[in-house]
């Protein structure tokens, strides 16, 4: 593809290279580069990629897009922003895919993963559709499943998905798009066909710094999308919808005056029971995801159907065929007298949201085992402890992910939030956490692994280490069956 194709979107503001140069491929990391490429120099929070321009060209770069220009001889283009750059030519380069697939995203703090992959199935089930997914979990291209790294690729490497998806079929993608992805610009020259607002809770504040620069990016959704649903239960539902630049509608679990709501809602142990309503419809739900809060992502779901033009009862029929989401409220085989629940809760809002959810179910005690990341947001650390202390019968306090920090100080700051009367056990060793759970539970309790969720590994100074606790719970209850 030549040069002049690929800046076809992007604010040029100098440039010293041949439009018609053949661009190869394009590259945003150095040690990545080959022959023809062309290297998009993007400034980041550890290194600035202007520092590699002279590796790059080295290399054989074809040109480097940039946003300053470079002191060594090379061609080159200047724009304003090389990171929205990045992601503008690579929607040229890949020949922009997502315009040829019905978007969907999906953002806020919590519930993104379990409304996307309900979105999915709402989707495959009622239309029959090949469906995308770009998720926290795993991406999805119809039935195949890829491993990811964060919630939303850099621009380059979404395009190159999206372009998977399109060349496979797909003819809807739903994705998860996070704040620090709006922010970035890595979904830049992405137009949604629906969008969706949760919720917004305390998290990435390391990032964002306040809550209304968090609520700001978010935002930054309902300005690239043609119809929007918010959830007109939380706070910052009204946020939302009053910069949104499309029309907007609203869902409610609450009862409150909405376009779709829910009534008659019962809760069990294993599911949840509503009958949603719209205008004059009415269609009753079964959804096998305990919790309330699964009623709002029930109600989010439909409301991505009914923006895509499916029927209320098509969607609410359809959810009674859905299942399980993993490490969402995700119920693990154990001996009938006591229950262990994973769930990725981990933020303050979620974790309460999950041990009060146990809380209405639990024929026992609620007992919360659950730890915070290092390397992240400070601050919701005592939050999560306070929480934890008044809502939990039993608190166990462990690791998350460390990362590069001592795990000892990460429970410090969870313990400075919880009374010293609280009735509690501190074990940093979350195996060892976990199993000293299993083996102190009494009949009724219903045990909750906070934090993990659909994580298979424990990531320890830079690291990351196989653990998988569903296989820790199977491993220990099998030791038991034999002493």
């Amino acid at each position: 593809m030549k040069l002049k194709e690929l800046l076809t979107d992007v604010s040029v503001t100098a440039m010293r290279a041949d439009p018609d140069t053949e661009i190869r491929d394009i590259c945003y990391d150095s040690r990545a580069v080959r022959p023809g490429d062309l290297f998009v120099a993007v400034e980041g929070f550890q290194s600035d990629g202007h520092r590699f321009i002279p590796m790059a060209l080295e290399k054989g770069a074809a040109a480097v897009l940039c946003q300053h220009a470079p002191a060594d001889d090379g061609p080159y283009i200047i724009t304003d922003d090389s990171r929205k750059a990045l992601a503008l030519v690579s929607g040229a380069y890949f020949g922009h895919p997502a315009e040829r697939m019905t978007m969907v995203g999906v953002t806020g703090t919590n519930g993104k993963t379990t409304v996307t992959l309900l979105i999915k199935h709402i989707l495959e089930d009622v239309l029959g559709a090949k469906v995308g997914l770009v998720g926290t979990i795993s991406n999805w291209i119809g039935d195949e499943q890829l491993q990811t790294e964060r919630t939303t690729p850099e621009s380059y490497d979404l395009q190159k998905l999206f372009a998977r998806m399109a060349a496979a079929g797909c003819t809807h993608a739903v994705m998860e798009v996070s704040s620090h992805a709006l922010a970035l610009d890595r979904v830049a020259g992405v137009r949604f066909d629906a969008a969706l607002f949760t919720n917004l809770t305390q998290d990435h504040l390391d990032f964002h710094k306040t809550m209304e620069n968090y609520a700001g990016a978010k935002a930054m959704l309902f300005s690239r999308c043609e119809k929007a649903a918010v959830n007109a239960d939380d706070p910052w539902g009204t946020f939302m919808l009053e910069r949104s630049t499309c029309p907007a509608e609203t869902f409610s679990a609450a009862g409150r005056k909405a376009d779709l709501w829910a009534e008659d809602v019962t809760l069990s142990a294993g599911a949840v029971d509503f009958t949603a309503c719209a205008g004059g419809e009415r269609a009753p739900v079964h959804l096998a995801i305990p919790g309330s809060f699964s009623v709002s992502n029930g109600l989010a779901a439909m409301a991505a159907g009914r923006m895509l033009g499916l029927s209320l009862a098509d969607c609410a029929a359809s959810l009674g065929r859905a299942v399980g989401v993993k490490g969402r409220v995700e119920v693990v085989p154990t001996p009938d007298d006591f229950t262990v629940i994973i769930d990725y809760a981990h933020t303050p809002d979620a974790l309460e949201k999950v041990l009060k959810t146990m809380k209405e179910a639990a024929d026992g005690r609620v007992v919360a085992l659950f730890g915070c990341g290092g390397d992240r947001d400070r601050t919701k650390r005592p939050l999560m402890g306070a929480i934890a202390a008044r809502t939990a019968d039993f608190c166990v306090v462990t690791s998350d992910n460390p990362r590069s920090e001592d795990p000892e100080v990460i429970i410090g700051d969870i313990l400075a939030g919880m009374p010293p009367e609280a009735p509690m056990k501190v074990i940093s060793d979350r195996p060892a956490a976990i199993r000293w759970a299993i083996d102190n539970h009494l009949p009724g309790d219903v045990i909750v692994l906070a934090g993990k969720g659909h994580e298979t590994y424990q990531e320890v100074n830079g690291v990351k280490r196989h653990m998988d606790e569903r296989e820790i719970v199977a491993e220990h209850l099998r030791g038991s069956d034999r002493r």
